[in-house]
């Protein structure tokens, strides 16, 4: 099996706007490997976005190429891309993103609903809300949530298909400092027991320090790269 979870060469993603060509990412070659934990950087408009929506199959890049989990998706249509992140990535973002009135086993389950999956649907669910911490409270709505439980919710739903990747948007953003670190400690620990991938994109050199590696973006290009200390 391929050592890279994750390749991109010479990915670029273009946006016309009237005359002008705005390039949101500029020629990013990256690859990632399997199991582990990579943090991206960088200042506002610098491409970290643009670049998680592109790993995340929320869209196709205008020029290279990027292969998933040993899978091309650069040229999938988008019945193609929607099959792929639903079975391919996790998603956990700092709005947590939870549908109110649904319960927490319900949140989870969702994934597996999009994807037609029946078979041992509940139990799945109930299994993820375990590994985050969340076993007694399947049946809790979020407004029935601290902040970090709605966030161990999300990691549950992004867990739920055993996906190729976790990608986490500023996980930790809207928590307090203690609720933050639990998070943190919960991804360090999923990673370290199931050797799930996971995408950090975070303004927060905290957040950061629990990668394997960091990398830089900025104007649309990977500018530097650094093991935290």
């Amino acid at each position: 099996m391929n050592d890279w979870v994750i390749e991109t060469r010479n990915l670029k993603k273009i946006y016309k706007m009237g005359e002008v060509e705005v390039r949101a990412l500029d020629g990013v070659d990256l690859q990632i490997e399997r199991g582990s934990i990579v943090s991206i950087m960088g200042p506002s408009g610098s491409g970290k976005s643009t670049l998680m929506n592109l790993l995340g199959c929320l869209d196709r890049p205008t020029e290279g190429d990027y292969i998933l989990d040993g899978v091309q998706v650069s040229q999938m249509n988008d019945d193609q891309l929607a099959a792929a992140r639903n079975h391919l990535v996790g998603f956990v973002f700092q709005s947590f993103n939870l549908l109110a009135r649904q319960t927490a086993l319900s949140n989870v389950e969702l994934p597996l609903r999009y994807g037609g999956i029946t078979k041992n649907r509940k139990q799945k669910a109930i299994e993820a809300l375990t590994a985050v911490g969340l076993g007694d409270r399947i049946t809790h709505r979020p407004t029935e949530l601290s902040g970090g439980q709605q966030q161990r919710v999300a990691i549950a739903r992004a867990l739920i298909n055993d996906p190729a990747i976790i990608m986490a948007d500023e996980p930790t953003g809207n928590l307090d400092s203690k609720s933050g670190k639990e998070i943190m400690d919960l991804i360090l620990s999923l990673n370290q027991t199931r050797k799930t991938t996971i995408i950090i994109v975070t303004h927060d050199p905290n957040v950061a320090q629990i990668s394997q590696r960091i990398i830089r973006l900025s104007d649309g290009k990977i500018v530097g790269e650094e093991v935290p200390a």
